[in-house]
């Protein structure tokens, strides 16, 4: 068992009689001196809610019915006050005193036995009650740990949306583009990326990512992968130096071979022309009025995996009012509730039908589109966009 899960189980034997003690002494003598039980004695329900204030791992009550200043009966009503999971009562009462045990098991007492004692029988019953009291602790203690683990994924979200850029427009001063973007994780934290930065006073850097796997490791890898990209391409390097480095790096760190699927570019907000690099990842699309074109490959393969792979750059040019769509498998390979794809097809209408719409709803309605092909299917994968609208130097 889990040492998280072990506890120090105490046994309260609550009864009058005083000859009582040194009996159970005696009879489980062996079990006390192989650590299995551990006894304290109390003579009555007062003296009994004392000790478990003094002995907080007293876990199984052994109590007598008919006691003086406070009965068994009354015991049981104020342990149920407690309200502790973990805190069991076994009641002992005379062999024909059916109605208080009956009244007994009404206020919460777990089993019975009857006197006079049969100590075969109450080791049977003491240990039955344990089993149920461990299940019971061992419950608590996972239910624990699960809420622990579900705020942190809450706070590993919130840090997680915190480090993708969300102001926008983000770079208000520059008239010769607009951007827009958004990611929606499929799981409370998610493998997608992206992210953009102006380089110098001409050219944007911007990125679109998706990580193998979903979940915290997936998270974990976007974050670094993204940081990689971003303090890279700040440099001023090429598309084909910053991929290079950064799948260098990826691949001396990597576990068990996580990779990223990456389309990195840099628009020169002068010219209008895009050097780019596709590491694995679906090709964007160029839609000049309501013609909609890919971007070609570059026939690089995802990062995180060869280390001594080298990287190829294109060039594209956008003229005044083209639009540049980035995407993740995420929003391509999403289902409907007829288990059928929603495919490049359906994305390539949906894109002709609202190119001359404004890049954030191109982006928004593409989501809403989304969210009613797949309505009724939970949504298996992170779906992340980003669009870049080039309006020409003014």
């Amino acid at each position: 068992m889990d040492d998280k899960l072990k506890m120090k189980v105490k046994i309260m034997v609550v009864d009058d009689e005083v000859d009582l003690e040194p009996l159970i002494r005696q009879k489980f003598r062996k079990q006390i001196r192989d650590g299995v039980y551990d006894f304290e004695f109390a003579h009555n329900g007062l003296e009994a809610l004392a000790k478990l204030i003094e002995e907080p791992n007293i876990r199984l009550i052994l109590s007598d019915i008919n006691m003086p200043e406070m009965d068994g009966l009354t015991l049981l009503s104020r342990l149920k006050e407690l309200k502790s999971p973990w805190l069991k009562t076994v009641i002992v009462s005379a062999y024909g005193d059916m109605e208080n045990i009956r009244t007994a098991m009404n206020r919460g007492a777990f089993d019975f036995v009857t006197k006079p004692i049969s100590f075969d029988d109450l080791e049977i019953t003491i240990n039955k009650t344990l089993e149920e009291i461990t299940l019971s602790w061992q419950s608590a203690q996972e239910h624990d740990q699960l809420i622990s683990i579900q705020q942190d994924l809450q706070a590993a979200r919130e840090i997680q949306q915190a480090i993708l850029p969300k102001i926008f427009p983000p770079f208000p001063e520059h008239t010769e583009f607009s951007i827009y973007a958004s990611m929606i994780a499929a799981k409370e934290v998610g493998g997608d990326f992206f992210d953009f930065f102006m380089i110098d006073t001409e050219r944007l850097g911007f990125v679109i990512g998706d990580v193998s796997g979903k979940g915290v490791t997936a998270a974990i890898f976007m974050a670094v992968s993204r940081t990689l990209i971003r303090a890279t391409g700040n440099k001023g390097i090429s598309t084909v130096d910053c991929m290079n480095y950064v799948n260098k790096l990826l691949c001396n760190e990597s576990v068990s071979c996580m990779f990223v699927t990456v389309f990195y570019g840099i628009l020169n907000t002068s010219t209008g022309e895009v050097e780019y690099v596709n590491a694995g990842h679906n090709p964007p699309y160029i839609l000049t009025g309501n013609q909609v074109r890919k971007v070609e490959m570059t026939g690089g393969t995802i990062l995180g995996c060869l280390d001594e792979f080298s990287y190829q750059s294109k060039k594209v040019v956008l003229a005044p009012g083209d639009l540049l769509f980035l995407y993740t498998d995420g929003v391509t390979e999403a289902f409907n509730s007829k288990e059928e794809l929603y495919e490049e097809a359906r994305l390539e209408a949906y894109l002709a039908n609202h190119a001359t719409h404004s890049i954030e709803e191109v982006v928004t309605e593409s989501f809403r589109e989304l969210a009613e092909f797949s309505a009724g299917v939970a949504q298996s994968d992170d779906i992340t966009v980003l669009a870049i609208r080039y309006h020409g130097h003014h």
